[in-house]
């Protein structure tokens, strides 16, 4: 009676032994990874024969990173892992647009790519607080997408520059002085630092344009006048406005000597 009442008891489940590790690396660096995915190796060549030139950009682009870092470091706002990766993507499109050239020399891609940085900006900014969205605490969320903004106007003007496309460098001043016109003033001064070393990248780059072109009058005048109107947002401008003028004032002196 007791016997039929007492059910067997049932066998325990054996556990499976645990699977044997891969053999070989298991992570890789951010930047091999990067390097893997936009460097393919050619058809019938070895990986190692030709060392692509994108990688070694890669390692130089590493060291500009780590200089924004250190920056950041110093004024006690230290990147996140995500903003880190935002940067090192923002690096890279602009590594890209050396190849071609026709592609650096397209002012919409520029323009949407500034556009972008611009809305990251205000994205990183909470809206949300009881008090003041320009304060020290909204600055530290924004400044990553800043810097990220401000290296994107740099470096399409210096491909601008390399290509030596001089009429196409004064539009990319024109289009991204009114991007960084439209950038959030902060309430403490030294925050707005970031803002006004655009304007100064932007205004130098001008400059260096018009030291080797000489636009057409009508094209210089069009261009006087647009650069007349950034003019009050930022003084920096002012030596491009200086050089189209003396450029103009040559162009009309060798058309009455002409007469």
């Amino acid at each position: 009676m007791m016997a039929a009442l007492c059910r067997p008891r049932r066998a325990l489940v054996e556990i499976p032994a645990p699977q044997p590790k891969i053999e070989g690396r298991m992570r890789r660096s951010y930047l091999e990874i990067l390097g893997a995915r936009l460097s393919p190796s050619p058809r019938g060549r070895s990986p190692t024969a030709v060392v692509p030139r994108r990688l070694q950009s890669l390692h130089q682009w590493s060291g500009r990173i780590q200089t924004q870092c250190d920056k950041m470091e110093d004024q006690h706002t230290p990147l996140s892992k995500q903003q880190l990766v935002q940067l090192i993507r923002s690096l890279i499109l602009v590594e890209q647009s050396q190849e071609p050239r026709v592609f650096a020399s397209d002012l919409k891609y520029l323009h949407e790519d500034l556009q972008l940085k611009k809305a990251n900006v205000y994205r990183s900014i909470p809206y949300s607080r009881l008090g003041s969205n320009r304060d020290a605490h909204c600055y530290r969320k924004a400044y990553p997408h800043l810097v990220a903004f401000k290296v994107s106007c740099q470096e399409w003007g210096n491909v601008l520059l390399r290509n030596q496309e001089w009429d196409v460098v004064l539009e990319h001043t024109l289009m991204a002085w009114r991007f960084t016109c439209e950038l959030p003033q902060w309430d403490t001064v030294s925050h707005n630092a970031l803002r006004e070393q655009c304007f100064s990248i932007l205004a130098s780059q001008s400059q260096a344009a018009l030291q080797h072109y000489s636009p057409p009058a009508s094209r210089g005048r069009e261009l006087l006048r647009r650069f007349k109107m950034t003019q009050q947002h930022s003084q920096a401008i002012t030596p491009c406005i200086k050089s189209l003028q003396r450029i103009l004032g040559e162009a009309d002196d060798s058309a009455m000597d002409t007469k």
